[in-house]
């Protein structure tokens, strides 16, 4: 099936979760004026139209080259308007589920005076409707919020990771990690400006980028490469890719074009002065003693992500350093791969998840709907003597914000005792 009619058949389930949505708003309104009841759904319909429209517009014209702020803020809009309505619709779900088991009940009955002879009629509960609507409003709301206040709460995450065996010259090497930056994603250079300020703030030995820059195509980067440029550390950054940089989420004109697309997006990272590993490791020397970085290309073991990463091509060679490090974008590679397979690989720096850039931190306590994908979805892990950190994405992609996962700069320290 075409690209364009899957779209369309999507299209058609949201509209009729809008008419399913919008029997709520009947209901309420059952007994308001006319001009009440018309206005109200002149203003909704006309949102709905909007709306749907936006979402069909960049897959039914995608040789118009939208300006960004469409395709992140107006899209975002889209889908913050379609998970408020599917949230409220779960409320009006439970009025029909209600109803039904009523009308169910009143073929028990028999019908009385008091009860009428059309007591098979079961009329919706207004309050729960009311419910919905209101549970319709409240998560669009803090939606809104998300994308004023969340998206660009950069939160500096610190942490120390203890390894034995680490050389003494290497002791107290401070790394700060920062991924999936979705250069598509940014509308201004300002926010991103912010973020690189206080990533040198930090003062780090050595940068880690654990993949995405882009949402799709090299290009993001063009109005952003002078400020991801003053990313610096005095041992160098280092980089590898994440699923999103190999644009495979949108149709190029030839197989040639996207291939392009990829050797572009690597001579952005040479351009950048990061070196970008591909299915490799460098020794990573300090005084006299070293260690090693190993970077692999993206490899996923849930939802079917792609396994370009070959580990075992990039370990070859690594058995005589003491400490391995390894840059790998999806956590689940560590996961089914990793920690099974090369236990001698000491910490894995990931991303991905993003924290579905949605969830609560506080104190003693996270959670998200990451979770139920992702065994490993933010913050630090061990397995043995081995560690993974999972950070929580510099960008966002899709929902142009975050609520309650804030973006994130990792500052880690290692050491050796």
């Amino acid at each position: 099936m075409a690209l364009n009619s899957r779209v369309l058949i999507v299209g058609l389930i949201l509209l009729l979760i809008d008419w399913y949505f919008y029997q709520a708003i009947v209901t309420v309104l059952k007994d308001s004026s006319t001009y009440r009841k018309e206005l109200v759904s002149y203003i909704y319909w006309g949102f709905t139209v909007f709306t749907f429209l936006l979402f069909l517009t960049p897959f039914v014209f995608p040789i118009v080259d939208w300006p960004r702020y469409i395709r992140v803020y107006l899209l975002g809009l889209v889908l913050m308007a379609i998970i408020s309505k599917i949230i409220g619709s779960l409320f009006i779900a439970t009025d029909d589920i209600i109803r039904l088991f009523r009308w169910i009940g009143s073929y028990f009955v028999t019908p009385t005076e008091t009860t009428g002879s059309n007591i098979h009629s079961i009329s919706r509960l207004k309050f729960l409707n009311k419910i919905a609507i209101g549970m319709t409003v409240i998560p669009f709301a803090g939606f809104v919020y998300g994308m004023v206040r969340g998206a660009f709460n950069y939160k500096i995450h610190t942490t120390k990771i203890v390894l034995p065996n680490l050389p003494s010259a290497f002791n107290g090497l401070k790394i700060v990690q920062i991924s999936d930056i979705h250069s598509g994603s940014f509308v201004s250079t300002t926010h991103l400006e912010e973020a690189v300020k206080i990533i040198n703030q930090q003062k780090a030995d050595v940068i880690f980028f654990t993949g995405d820059l882009v949402n799709d195509r090299a290009t993001e980067t063009e109005m952003l490469m002078e400020v991801l440029g003053k990313i610096k550390a005095p041992m160098g950054v280092f980089s590898t890719l994440g699923n999103h940089d190999y644009g495979d989420y949108v149709q190029w004109d030839s197989r040639e074009a996207k291939k392009k697309n990829l050797e572009d997006l690597k001579k952005v990272h040479e351009t950048l002065g990061w070196r970008l590993l591909m299915n490799e490791h460098v020794p990573f020397k300090r005084g006299d003693s070293e260690i090693a970085i190993i970077g692999i290309e993206n490899w996923g073991a849930n939802l079917n992500f792609p396994k370009y990463g070959d580990l075992k091509k990039a370990h070859s060679g690594t058995e005589k350093y003491p400490v391995k490090l390894l840059l790998s974008h999806d956590p689940s590679h560590w996961n089914f791969q990793v920690k099974e397979e090369y236990k001698d690989i000491d910490v894995t720096f990931s991303g991905h998840t993003h924290g579905f850039q949605f969830g609560i931190e506080i104190p003693g306590f996270k959670w998200s709907p990451s979770q139920y994908v992702y065994k490993q979805w933010a913050g630090l892990y061990q397995h043995g003597d081995q560690h993974l950190y999972v950070n929580r994405g510099l960008g966002f992609i899709g929902y142009p914000g975050r609520i309650g996962i804030s973006p994130e700069i990792t500052v880690m320290e290692l050491h050796n005792s």
